[in-house]
């Protein structure tokens, strides 16, 4: 089985702030995956520092020299499946449709976005969408939250409250 680390909407300019639930739920991951506003690029470093394969995009709220080296969006293969990974804008409130358009002209098996700070974990025509919430910021969630990608025979997410 694969397990992948997800997370997002961090915003911290030095990985002090990373909470140490979230470093410890990501023990033994194979990758990890940041739908971003990492907030800056000790984060990176830091979740580097987990294990060396971290795929990052960034986020509207990312400084300059982090949008110049991050993509906007990137698709990771992982076994049989392929996940997309990106931010999200614009309102929070309908970020699937979204999302979805980003990814409108590859084949996807899984979206991770981010942006809300709401997390999601749902199947929708037949794409697994998962939003990690974010380990540091509740403003439009009720917890702190990341995530877990499971991959063996399906690609299956799990919401990890902190």
């Amino acid at each position: 089985m694969i397990k992948i680390g997800v997370i997002s909407d961090t915003h911290l300019a030095s990985a002090e702030g990373l909470p140490k639930q979230a470093l410890a739920a990501f023990s033994g991951v194979e990758a990890i995956l940041h739908a971003g506003d990492l907030g800056g690029v000790a984060v990176l470093e830091q979740l580097k520092k987990i294990t060396p394969e971290v795929h990052a995009v960034w986020g509207n709220m990312d400084p300059a020299a982090l949008k110049a080296a991050l993509p906007e969006k990137e698709i990771i293969q992982k076994g049989q499946f392929r996940i997309g990974l990106t931010h999200g804008s614009g309102a929070p409130f309908n970020l699937i449709k979204q999302v979805l358009e980003k990814f409108k002209q590859e084949q996807v098996d899984c979206i991770v976005y981010g942006h809300s700070h709401t997390p999601r974990n749902e199947l929708h025509r037949g794409i697994l969408f998962f939003n990690p919430g974010s380990p540091t910021d509740k403003f439009f969630a009720p917890y702190n939250s990341l995530g877990i990608l499971e991959i063996d025979k399906k690609i299956e997410g799990k919401i990890i409250k902190i």
